[in-house]
């Protein structure tokens, strides 16, 4: 189905140089469009996506036409179709158009064709196979746009086979549906899910994380993640959880006081963990070092609530753990308890603008004092950080300095 002058381009075309790509296929007997999210997310009115494009020139024919028209490429991946073409220093992906072979939910053997609904039936989802030219003249092989105004989230063909092609995109398929899904779920493609489900675990944890992480982003993430544990996708990594309206708490907080959204809070929501199982899911999810640094400390680190209200007792929160931390437990601990902190958006603005203090002593400043024992400095520069964060951080360099005779005197008895 094609549809003229359907999608006003100016929602997907930022950087009219890229027009100059359109004239470079042209040139070479070929046809380029846009494909796949991009297309769907302006169809949808959405902003901020990503840019993916399709050519029905075979890769080498793709190099061999920029290099004509001054456009440089850097190869991605060449043996599966994708170009790197270069404008205005970034990297746009251009896949020739292609039939997949053989797939082993990884890798495919691919044959590249000049037939754009061959290519538009290797993708996974209806939605994901609309093309756009740059004139707004859509190309639809499957239904996508109908499915997408009605909200069905569909395979293309047989959802067993697509799946088979590569098992992650069971979670894909949630995704979507939490993205744009409207009504019920398809029951086909739930069957299939299902059905398929163990062929989750072949996959790398990180693929998995990566993509759960975009689940727990999505707006009706709740109504999808109960799907999932109902049918025990991801069963053999995760439990059930049953705390979604702590969720949905924490997503209207951070909602109302505009902050991004972040996939580790309503994750640690949705699990309320304590140290020992924030640890647990960390090492399961194979979450990133910083990921697994925040999720743990959240757990680990309790804070009364009437910390976060006075200003000295917030200060000193900011300069133990960081405004991030800060920000982070406070919004944790109003969705786990689902009541909001009076004036929290005023609490929220007085971290981001605190000027964190500087504790003025160094260890070299307890050597110069007579104290060479590599032991005791530390313990002193505790203590008199201690006594420096009880004074609300008032007591001088040269006040506290005063203190370390005393202090390594009750060190040493």
């Amino acid at each position: 189905m094609i549809k003229d002058n359907y999608l006003d381009m100016d929602k997907i075309i930022q950087d009219k140089k890229i027009l100059k790509l359109f004239r470079a296929v042209e040139s070479h007997g070929g046809v380029l469009r846009f494909v796949g999210g991009a297309v769907r997310d302006a169809l949808a009115g959405l902003k901020g996506f990503d840019l993916d494009m399709a050519t029905d020139l075979s890769p080498d024919e793709l190099v061999e036409a920029c290099s004509e028209n001054g456009l440089r490429t850097v190869p991605i991946g060449i043996k599966f179709g994708t170009v790197g073409v270069i404008i205005n220093d970034k990297v746009l992906e251009v896949t020739s158009l292609r039939r997949d072979i053989k797939t082993d939910g990884r890798h495919a053997i691919v044959e590249f064709t000049t037939d754009w609904e061959a290519d538009a039936s290797r993708r996974d989802l209806t939605i994901n196979a609309v093309y756009a030219d740059e004139k707004g003249n859509v190309f639809d092989y499957y239904n996508g746009i109908e499915d997408l105004e009605r909200g069905n989230v569909r395979f293309i063909g047989n959802p067993n086979h697509r799946i088979k092609e590569d098992y992650l995109r069971i979670l894909r398929f949630f995704r979507f549906y939490s993205l744009f899904g409207k009504g019920p779920i398809d029951e086909k493609a739930l069957k299939a899910c299902v059905e398929n489900r163990d062929g989750l675990k072949t996959l790398s944890i990180e693929r998995i994380r990566d993509e759960f992480s975009k689940i727990l982003l999505t707006p009706n993430v709740s109504k999808t993640l109960k799907i999932m544990f109902d049918n025990e996708i991801l069963g053999f990594l995760l439990a059930p959880s049953e705390n979604f309206q702590q969720l949905d708490f924490l997503i209207k907080l951070v909602d109302d006081e505009n902050i991004p959204h972040a996939a580790m809070r309503r994750l640690f929501v949705l699990y309320q963990p304590d140290e020992e199982l924030a640890e647990n899911l960390a090492a399961r999810l194979h979450l990133t070092k910083k990921q697994r640094e925040s999720f743990v400390r959240w757990a680990a680190v309790e804070v009364p609530s009437e910390a976060f209200l006075g200003a000295d007792s917030l200060l000193k929160l900011i300069y133990k753990y960081g405004k991030d931390f800060c920000r982070d437990k406070m919004l944790l601990q109003s969705a786990l308890e689902m009541k909001n902190i009076p004036n929290l958006h005023e609490k929220l603005q007085q971290i981001e603008d605190a000027v964190v203090p500087i504790f003025p002593v160094r260890g070299k400043d307890i050597i110069a004092a007579g104290i060479n024992n590599n032991r005791k400095i530390g313990t002193v520069l505790d203590k008199l950080e201690q006594i420096w964060l009880d004074s609300n951080f008032e007591l001088t360099r040269d006040e506290l300095l005063n203190k370390v005779s005393e202090i390594n005197q009750k060190v040493s008895a």
